[in-house]
């Protein structure tokens, strides 16, 4: 299971639960790139440092929408193919290929998340924080022990960043503790970005889980 709540896997479960047919997370503007010229039907999305990439950065090739949830609306994306590349989160999702499953989660679809896990009573789940920079993210870790306290009887074992996870989470409310984190109060201070911390703070708006398929699409399940 991949998470980067601040935004990746929020834009993501928001630009399927809005139509988008499916999404191809790549580690590089290079490959999204290669990516596009395969399926130039595709929209071209992404971020560097927060902000989407443009023609300055790729040689010439403008893309399409950015990193925040809130471009990826029913109109512009209903139908389409997404190919996708942020900081963080596409990084994570990449590093997971070879799993036996990959589930794309976020607050926006968290309990249709653990309901599945519950349901599917895996042997073992490993969650992959996107983090930033390769550093733990307050808003990854909390969600990561929101997941941890609904499934922790499914194991008999966890070891102990699950344990801190699921004690940070259990220590005080999201809503108190989130404003805290560096890349929300980043987004806050952005006029055009503020409002994606709020979005992706939302809890169950979305009632479906999300995966990686095995050509490397994320798809939404029923």
């Amino acid at each position: 299971m991949v998470l980067d709540i601040l935004r990746a896997t929020s834009s993501m479960v928001t630009a399927l639960a809005n139509g988008a047919e499916q999404i191809l997370p790549v580690a590089t503007i290079e490959e999204a790139l290669a990516a596009k010229a395969e399926h130039p039907e595709a929209l071209l999305c992404g971020e560097r440092d927060g902000l989407r990439i443009t023609a300055a950065q790729t040689g010439g090739t403008e893309f399409d929408l950015g990193n925040s949830p809130r471009e990826y609306t029913a109109e512009i994306v209903t139908g389409k193919t997404l190919i996708t590349t942020t900081t963080n989160g596409t990084r994570a999702l990449r590093a997971c290929a070879n799993a036996e499953q990959t589930l794309v989660a976020s607050f926006l679809n968290l309990t249709a998340t653990t309901d599945y896990l519950r349901t599917a009573k895996p042997n073992q789940l490993v969650i992959v924080c996107g983090g930033t920079y390769e550093e733990a993210a307050l808003e990854d870790t909390l969600a990561a022990g929101a997941i941890a306290e609904s499934v922790w009887d499914l194991f008999d074992e966890c070891d102990d960043a699950s344990q801190a996870a699921r004690l940070l989470f259990t220590s005080a409310p999201i809503e108190e503790t989130l404003p805290q984190a560096k890349n929300a109060q980043r987004l806050l201070s952005l006029p055009d970005l503020a409002e994606d911390v709020e979005h992706c703070l939302q809890s169950d708006r979305y009632p479906f889980t999300a995966t990686v398929a095995a050509n490397g699409m994320i798809r939404r399940n029923a």
